[in-house]
């Protein structure tokens, strides 16, 4: 059975075949009245318009790009919601792929994307490989990377400073009179964000005559199982630790159960704190203490600007603000 066609919605709706292209397109004059007869013939004969055959024209098609490091961490859906109400006001579809923190994954997906000539690309972070940032600088669409700002980007970039955000923690932490810090992380070779904001972390415990006495980062993913894991070793570690800082918030989820199920109070035998702001955290049996991320308005400030008309320029850097969440575990 072969599929319907313009021509089948032309005859229903009882317009010239240019009327509907226009009508389905949005490019031309066509009156609401004519526009919802069109829509009403294309959905009565199941008519789909071939997107690849406009973009054949005019070199690109409505979908915009979007390059993820992963889907098994909460955060990233959000930030997918924020890029669909970004693009929504100017028509536009988001694609996506993932890379799981890898370079080599990353720069194949760009170039595969780009090949059906979206109209932008959003790619996650900073940090690319050579052939990535070539493809990105040459590609002629719009480049908008999130979720970072510790960087030079290819054109725009929308985030907040990871280590800034570590440096955060620490002082939060400090302020309330903790000195000796244990680390929890995963994959910091590959998730360069978590990097920074333990490097932040670090650097601001140090700065204050405060000590971290150990720190771990296995190269595994992310997970709550992880972080009950790594909070039982470093509490065995033979040496006083009294807060953890988590590399996010599921981990440190997995270190508030490690301590329930094992008696250490918290915060009073030692206090936990994560990153991202997830509802999880809120759901615990003790509040978490983490830093909320805004993700959702990351996605969609960097989506809006995409979306914007030609004339508007590009912003190099936008950093958007979260916050301190001080919870119960701290």
């Amino acid at each position: 059975m072969s599929s319907p066609t313009l021509a089948d919605v032309a005859r229903l709706a009882g317009v010239s075949e240019m009327t509907v292209s226009r009508a389905i397109s949005g490019r031309g004059y066509v009156s609401d009245e004519t526009r919802r007869q069109v829509e009403a013939a294309a959905a009565a004969v199941g008519y789909t318009p071939n997107r690849l055959a406009g973009a054949l024209a005019s070199e690109r098609t409505p979908l915009v790009a979007v390059v993820l490091p992963t889907l098994f961490n909460a955060v990233f859906p959000e930030v997918l919601a924020g890029i669909g109400q970004g693009l929504e006001p100017g028509g536009m579809t988001p694609v996506f792929g993932v890379t799981e923190y890898c370079a080599e994954t990353e720069e194949r997906v760009v170039r595969e994307l780009l090949s059906w000539r979206p109209a932008g690309m959003i790619v996650t972070g900073l940090e690319h490989s050579d052939g990535t940032r070539r493809l990105l600088a040459g590609c002629g669409a719009r480049v908008a990377e999130i979720m970072d700002t510790d960087g030079t980007p290819v054109a725009a970039c929308f985030g907040l400073s990871h280590r800034a955000v570590g440096a955060e923690m620490a002082r939060h932490l400090l302020a309330r009179g903790y000195r000796r810090f244990g680390y929890a992380g995963a994959f910091l070779d590959h998730d360069l964000r978590a990097r920074k904001r333990r490097d932040g972390f670090i650097e601001a415990v140090r700065d204050a005559g405060a000590r971290v006495v150990r720190e771990l980062a296995p190269a595994e993913r992310s997970s709550m199982l992880l972080g009950r894991r790594l909070t039982a070793d470093l509490l065995a570690c033979g040496e006083r630790i009294d807060a953890i800082f988590f590399s996010n918030d599921d981990m440190a989820a997995g270190g508030l159960m490690h301590c329930l199920a094992h008696g250490v109070e918290v915060p009073g035998g030692v206090a936990l704190a994560g990153f991202n702001g997830l509802e999880l955290g809120e759901a615990l049996p003790i509040p978490l203490t983490t830093f909320r991320s805004p993700r959702f308005e990351i996605g969609r400030a960097a989506a809006a600007w995409i979306a914007a008309a030609d004339d508007v320029p590009a912003p190099p850097r936008v950093t958007l603000d979260g916050e301190i969440v001080p919870g119960g575990t701290s």
